[in-house]
């Protein structure tokens, strides 16, 4: 070995031991035998700047925003390492520098400290919103709900417990286990409400199955009467609209098969209408040309002749018969408006004609010539004085007595 070979913060002696400077004085730090002064000052040199290295780290840690807590803990690992370490270099700028950081991680620490507390006064408010809402659910009137937008609620606030829980703060165990099992009273009476609801809706379904398939049968077996098992059929329909539900798809499988038996009635209804239809196309034609030899009779003036004509017309009518369905509606309306048409000359003639009503007519009539009389009188008067006011006012007099004359001429 040579002379010692100083450094700023450290040097080597003869017999190979490294020193490191402090402020108060040289410290052993270890021997490096069989090097020369030089490697053995580096190798204390490359420990410290590990211990600078582990220092850095942490300071990179704490700006990178790493929890204050967890940074804190490394720190109060490492610092009581620094002062007496088998190293070579600024020890106690190490040593300041975790000072330092332990400050900035103490009011970090408390900051996090109440974000945390905060955090956990939001997620209790959280957990307390969603006990609320499954209690307001639980508090229905059960017997009344729609199930499936009730499950769907309450399977969403569970999602949203379970999110809580899994991803939120940590609350304190007391209060999660009261919220909890406010929760699970809530959900456990929804859910004994919704057994009950489906079991009692399984039975109805189980019951109404029965009824049902008992009328499909029923309704199956009119086929052999055809048409003449339709009245049959219709008072079956009646008993299957009262019979309630089965379930959707027992339902569609039972009414497909009801409508079927049904089908092969009207089907059966709809043959025999088409015989009828085609038999009643004579009498059809027969009617119309009834029909077209009574029309002017709507506007005959002639009562006697008319009402002749159409008691001659409405006999034969009633001796053709039946015309097809589809046009009873039509033909029949058609008579009608004239045999109206008729009655209304006869009722014309009779209030015409009527005695007491042709008395009173012809009373009112010597009043109303009276009355004329007067207003000419008093047209005639007033014109000589050249009163212009008692002029117009006999006008409109003598207007008014001569249109009720007309009126009732």
């Amino acid at each position: 070995m040579s002379d010692d070979q100083p450094t700023p913060w450290g040097r080597v002696d003869d017999d190979g031991t490294v020193y490191v400077r402090e402020e108060s004085g040289e410290r052993a730090v270890g021997q490096y035998p069989d090097a020369t002064p030089a490697e053995a000052l580096a190798y204390y040199e490359r420990k410290y700047s590990e211990l600078e290295g582990q220092v850095s780290l942490l300071e990179q840690r704490q700006r990178a925003g790493a929890p204050a807590q967890d940074v804190a803990k490394a720190v109060r690992a490492l610092a009581p390492t620094i002062p007496g370490a088998n190293a070579v270099g600024d020890l106690k700028e190490l040593s300041d520098r975790l000072d330092r950081l332990s400050g900035a991680l103490g009011v970090a620490a408390e900051r996090e400290s109440e974000e945390a507390r905060q955090a956990v006064s939001e997620a209790l408010a959280e957990r307390e919103r969603i006990v609320a809402q499954a209690e307001e659910l639980a508090a229905q009137d059960l017997e009344k709900v729609q199930w499936k937008q009730v499950s769907s609620q309450l399977d969403e606030l569970f999602a949203q417990w379970q999110a809580g829980q899994h991803g939120g703060p940590r609350i304190p165990k007391k209060d999660a286990d009261e919220l909890w099992k406010r929760f699970r009273a809530a959900r456990s009476t929804i859910e004994t409400a919704r057994r009950a609801f489906f079991a009692d809706l399984d039975h109805a379904h189980r019951d109404a199955r029965g009824r049902k398939q008992a009328l499909v049968e029923r309704a199956e077996g009119l086929a052999p009467k055809g048409a003449a098992g339709i009245p049959d059929y219709r008072r079956l329909l009646d008993e299957w609209k009262a019979a309630g539900r089965a379930g959707k798809k027992v339902d569609d499988a039972l009414w497909a098969r009801f409508k079927a038996a049904g089908d092969v009635l009207y089907g059966a209804k709809a043959e025999a209408d088409a015989v009828e239809n085609e038999e009643f196309q004579a009498n059809l034609q027969a009617k119309l040309a009834l029909l077209e030899e009574a029309e002017p009779l709507a506007t005959s003036t002639d009562r006697v002749q008319a009402r002749s004509r159409l008691t001659e017309i409405q006999r034969r009518w009633d001796a053709v018969g039946k015309v097809p369905r589809d046009q009873i509606r039509v033909v029949e309306d058609r008579m009608r408006r004239i045999e109206s048409a008729v009655r209304k000359l006869e009722d014309d003639h009779w209030n015409r004609t009527d005695p007491e009503k042709q008395a009173r007519s012809e009373g009112f009539a010597a009043q109303l010539h009276a009355a004329i009389t007067r207003a000419e009188d008093e047209l005639t008067a007033a014109k000589a004085a050249g009163d212009a006011a008692r002029i117009s006012q006999a006008e409109d007099s003598l207007a008014a007595q001569r249109a009720w004359l007309d009126a009732i001429g």
